[in-house]
């Protein structure tokens, strides 16, 4: 029974208003009540019913409204359907909302008001239908998402479908092939544009393309018009993918209509952009994944580095090795364990010989939010857990580890030495030193930089990786920071700066060149880039996080914010979940699957006070 119960919640979301009269509004846990003069003894008997979804955050639940009869003289009473978008009088007011059924049997005896507007054309039923499920695997509400699948601008009537157009073929590839398996993943070079791709989707019908990056939607968008298809970029043409078109466009393109959708793409599927960082936090690749099951139509999801979550969707396909390891550049490795802690600054005494002339150089220190790291004076080698697999740090008079299972006194673990210094530097500091080592000026780049650098040599944090369109060699001045992060997704995160320093490089036939400084040469994420070979990280990964039964091999929550204690009170207990914390004011909810865990995280009233609930986070 409660199994069938939940399986209903995920399909359709939550049920309409029941009680025998409109004259409560609910709003969280409270009733308020709803000022008289929203009835009206004047309604007419006649006229059809339709249930309305208000846009308020604070209300998850459907009320229903009578179509005023004066609509049908004009026409507009033939014009509501589900996902109409409306304005409806409630609680002595007039707010936004969606039709969610129409030709409703009202309850007896209940004196319904009218609508008061019809503003436009919204969601399709399927989008709403989706929107529920959303609801229900993000833990947010449904108003959310149907704000996503909404225009930004009403749109009064659908335009008509021009001609389907004659996508040009091509000889078959492995595009081709990924689409016959329903879902697959598709290992590409990290400089792929994501063009050949797009077209194989497009012969098969009206393709859903989504990718991590503006700049490549618009790019996709330009070629495939070239190529004579019909192309709606999202969110601003969302009227001409209501009317059919090939949709492209970045995160929010998985929630634009799609009347004959018949094959789905995501470029970058590993990219952290796909991921909406406001709560509900959804994911645009399981978004697109769960439309696609439901229309039964394929889905290919192409990265260099796939993520442990596109391995499970489906098949990994790949070309030949010697194609792939010519698709990534030459990587040099400077070890700087031998480097004198002591003295050593930012840069590799060898560094300088690896920055060429007249070439275009970008280096990256990723400083924001990093723990410090201690290096032995002695020997060189950073302060490690036992086991190699985390950072340490000084705690008074001895060294923990960053989850404090592990504790030890002030003594480097390969030399004995109690020597340690600490290792930091910020991206400023950096910029001096490296203007002053090369002679020239050297351009800061960070998220928060207005400008695009002009400088021949550019440094910066990871975000001059998304600012810069090319680059001859890209320089990791502090890899370490990323490989001994305190975050469970370190390795993954860091192979995939790596792809995406490649992609400004290109590969080996191109010149192209990575320079990475390191005191871990040896780390299967270094190996990976080294050899072209993004497999040796997803297997390290698969096996640590199967042992961890951490995402996708298990689940996670993290619940913070002022109102996150009432969440995990009301939580309780439940077998084989596991509620760790505070740390950082954050509690995770961990469990072997997501569905009892969502399943009660739907049944918890939401507190009044600010609550983040983020279901699969990507960095904790």
């Amino acid at each position: 029974m409660g199994e069938d119960r939940s399986r209903r919640r995920r399909e359709v979301g939550a049920g309409p208003l029941s009680d025998p009269d409109q004259g409560r509004l609910a709003l969280g846990d409270d009733a308020a009540p709803v000022r008289p003069e929203q009835f009206d003894e004047t309604t007419p008997a006649d006229g059809h019913v339709v249930r309305v979804l208000p846009d308020v955050v604070g209300i998850d639940r459907e009320f229903d409204y009578r179509v005023p009869t004066a609509w049908a003289e004009d026409g507009r009473a033939d014009r509501v359907d589900v996902g109409s978008m409306v304005r409806i009088p409630l609680s002595g007011r007039r707010v936004a909302g969606w039709v969610t059924a129409v030709d409703v049997e009202p309850l007896p005896g209940v004196r319904l008001v009218p609508l008061a507007k019809l503003s436009g054309t919204g969601p399709s039923r399927e989008l709403i239908d989706l929107a529920a499920w959303a609801a229900w695997r993000w833990a947010g509400r449904r108003v959310a998402f149907l704000r996503a699948a909404s225009p930004e601008r009403m749109v009064a009537a659908i335009p008509r479908r021009r001609p389907p157009p004659t996508v040009p073929s091509g000889p078959r590839d492995v595009f081709d092939e990924a689409f016959e398996h329903g879902v697959a993943t598709v290992r590409v070079a990290p400089d792929d544009d994501g063009y050949d791709v797009a077209l194989a989707a497009c012969r098969r019908g009206d393709a859903l393309i989504v990718t991590a990056d503006a700049r490549r939607a618009r790019y996709l968008a330009v070629a495939l018009r070239r190529a004579g298809i019909t192309v709606a970029l999202a969110p601003d043409d969302w009227a001409i993918a209501a009317g059919g078109a090939t949709v492209v466009g970045t995160r929010s393109a998985a929630w634009m209509p799609m009347p004959e959708l018949a094959a789905v793409v995501v470029i970058d599927e590993h990219d952290e952009r796909l991921k909406e960082e406001r709560t509900p936090s959804w994911h645009a690749r399981d978004v697109v994944l769960e439309r696609a099951r439901r229309a039964g139509v394929p889905t290919v999801l192409t990265s260099p580095v796939p993520s442990l979550e596109a391995l499970r969707a489906g098949p990994l396909l790949r070309r030949e090795r010697s194609l792939e390891r010519n698709d990534w550049p030459i990587v040099d490795v400077l070890d700087r364990r031998s480097d004198d802690p002591a003295k050593a600054g930012p840069f590799a005494e060898r560094l300088h010989s690896h920055l060429p002339d007249g070439k275009r150089i970008v280096c990256v220190l990723n400083r924001t939010g990093r723990s410090r790291l201690l290096a032995c004076s002695s020997c060189g080698e950073l302060v490690r857990t036992e086991d190699g697999s985390s950072i340490m740090r000084l705690d008074g008079d001895e060294l923990v580890s960053t989850d404090g299972a592990e504790r030890r006194p002030v003594v480097c673990f390969h030399c004995g030495s109690t020597n340690l210094k600490t290792l930091r530097v910020g991206v400023e500091r950096a910029a001096e030193e490296l203007a002053a080592l090369i002679g020239e000026p050297v351009d800061e780049v960070t998220a928060a930089s207005e400008r695009d650098p002009t400088t021949r040599v550019v440094i910066g944090t990871e975000a001059v990786l998304h600012r810069m369109i090319d680059a001859d060699v890209v320089v990791f001045l502090d890899l370490d920071q990323e490989l001994l992060a305190v975050r469970q997704r370190a390795a993954e995160q860091a192979i995939s700066m790596l792809a995406h320093a490649a992609r400004l490089t290109g590969g080996r036939s191109k010149g192209g060149r990575i320079v990475v400084q390191t005191r871990q040469p040896d780390h299967e994420v270094i190996a990976a880039a080294r050899k072209g070979d993004p497999t040796i990280v997803a297997v390290a990964e698969r096996d640590r996080r199967k042992a961890l039964s951490l995402p996708p091999y298990g689940a996670q929550v993290s619940v913070s914010g002022a109102g996150a204690v009432d969440v995990v009170e009301a939580f309780g207990s439940i077998r084989g979940v596991q509620v760790r914390g505070p740390v950082d004011e954050r509690w995770l909810i961990r469990g072997e699957s997501l569905d009892p865990v969502l399943d009660r995280l739907a049944e918890i009233p939401r507190p009044a006070a600010r609550v983040r609930i983020e279901v699969d986070p990507l960095r904790v």
